[in-house]
């Protein structure tokens, strides 16, 4: 059967860097309130002018690079993210005119903070079912834009930056013991709207709006519903948590990473963590933290990785693939 292998990763951070301290001077905060809550020491912003798109062709060069590829091999381009450059068109037609790439498709997936691996499952099932051989699929966000800087309590969590992966097509015997993507299950429900939204939107106020949150309400169902996406995929493979060599999650919160890691009983020394060096930055923060796993050597060439990732809507998912 066809798997969807990833080939290349890559990443990009603004070299606008806002530590705790900064923020202490402009909020009713500091250092060690944020560090004890969520974990982030820094976090980056982008620069005015800089824009979603951006990243997402710096981090796009980087992961076709690390491929080995040019964008003229490429089928499509889906950018995940809730920071668009523009209403419309879709950021993912931006980055593929300024990669060169004049051929195949491309367009957005907004899914906030799971968006990368709803992203994940659509680009594997379309290389799965024949309709792409290359995709590049990006998570880039500029969450700066959506936050009230006087709001300590939402202000202090979040970052921009942007990471990609290239996933091909590869020949697989369908077994666990393939590479590339061998699950992803996706959720989501409606009904929890209320506690992480923005209040605004085009067609609602004209307006962006400012990212709202209640954060004891968000932190309880993240780590309910990540266990159980995890769950989810490990049963589908018949696999147990003890067999996953990298669990790579969506860097929220360091208490949520470690919530989670206590209710499956994952060894926490097996948890990729970035947060505390560019807080929370949506959909970009699972393909951030894998290629710095990646870059670093945690994760080699045959290890099983679990992604998974919590967002706004709510949405959640989680994916298995073998590196």
């Amino acid at each position: 059967m066809i798997r969807a292998r990833i080939i290349g990763c890559g990443a990009f951070l603004p070299d606008n860097i806002v530590t705790n301290d900064d923020l202490a001077k402009k909020v009713d905060t500091s250092d060690e309130w944020i560090r004890e809550r969520t974990g982030i020491r820094q976090r980056h912003i982008a620069r005015d002018g800089e824009t979603t798109s951006d990243l997402a062709v710096a981090a796009g060069r980087a992961a076709l690079a690390d491929a080995g590829i040019d964008a003229g091999e490429l089928d499509m381009v889906i950018c995940a993210t809730t920071t668009p450059d523009e209403s419309f068109p879709a950021t993912a037609t931006i980055v593929q005119a300024r990669l060169g790439m004049s051929r195949g498709a491309a367009f957005d997936v907004q899914a906030v903070c799971s968006g990368f691996i709803y992203g994940l499952a659509l680009a594997d099932s379309l290389i799965r079912t024949g309709a792409a051989r290359t995709i590049l699929l990006i998570g880039a966000e500029t969450m700066s834009r959506l936050l009230d800087w006087t709001d300590r309590s939402t202000c202090v969590l979040f970052g921009d930056g942007a990471g990609a992966v290239v996933l091909q097509a590869h020949e697989g015997t369908g077994g666990n013991a393939d590479q590339g993507v061998l699950n992803a299950k996706l959720f989501s429900d409606g009904r929890l709207h209320d506690m992480l939204y923005t209040d605004g939107g085009v067609s609602k106020t004209q307006t962006a709006g400012k990212l709202k949150m209640q954060g004891k309400e968000v932190f309880k169902h993240a780590v309910t519903n990540i266990a159980a996406a995890i769950q989810a995929s490990l049963d589908d493979a018949g696999l147990t948590v003890d067999q996953i060599a990298w669990f790579v999650p969506h860097q929220a919160n360091q208490r949520i990473l470690d919530g989670t890691a206590r209710k499956l009983n994952i060894d926490p020394s097996r948890v990729v963590s970035t947060v505390a060096l560019h807080g929370n930055t949506s959909a970009a923060s699972v393909p951030l933290a894998l290629c710095t796993a990646v870059r670093d050597g945690r994760i080699k060439r045959g290890d099983l990785v679990l992604l998974e990732a919590m967002g706004g809507g709510f949405t959640w998912g989680a994916a298995l693939i073998r590196w």
